[in-house]
């Protein structure tokens, strides 16, 4: 079984992969626009406007598969309940990742070796 997080950006799908492209290295291996669907979204789905949107991406950032999405593009995305854990290598590539994600996020925890993980959550 394989389990892949599924990430809903509210409308700021493009930003949010556009961030993890710069800052991880994200490569988007598919992506499809509510407008190019084979089916069309169900009414009241999607905005008016909204066509250009995101339905549904996946990306790469490492090894890792992760699939996101504008969903019903209504505003500011909420994330809470989850984190996504990050292992790097090497401790140059741990500050690289660290310096990166704290851009435009919010520190939960500076930079430092633990017994479980490093915390950040990002605003993205």
């Amino acid at each position: 079984m394989q389990v892949q997080p599924y990430l809903f950006f509210n409308g700021r799908c493009e930003e949010a992969v556009e961030f993890y492209r710069k800052a991880l290295g994200a490569e988007v291996t598919m992506l499809m626009r509510f407008k190019d669907s084979p089916e069309p979204p169900a009414p009241n789905m999607i905005p008016p406007g909204a066509e250009n949107k995101i339905m549904h991406m996946s990306l790469r950032i490492g090894d890792t598969t992760i699939l996101a999405s504008d969903g019903q593009c209504q505003g500011q995305p909420v994330f809470q309940g989850f984190a996504l854990s990050l292992t790097v290598a090497k401790d140059a590539d741990a500050d690289r990742v660290f310096t990166a994600l704290a851009v435009g996020g919010q520190v939960q925890m500076p930079l430092t070796k633990t017994l479980f993980f490093l915390a950040l959550r990002h605003g993205h």
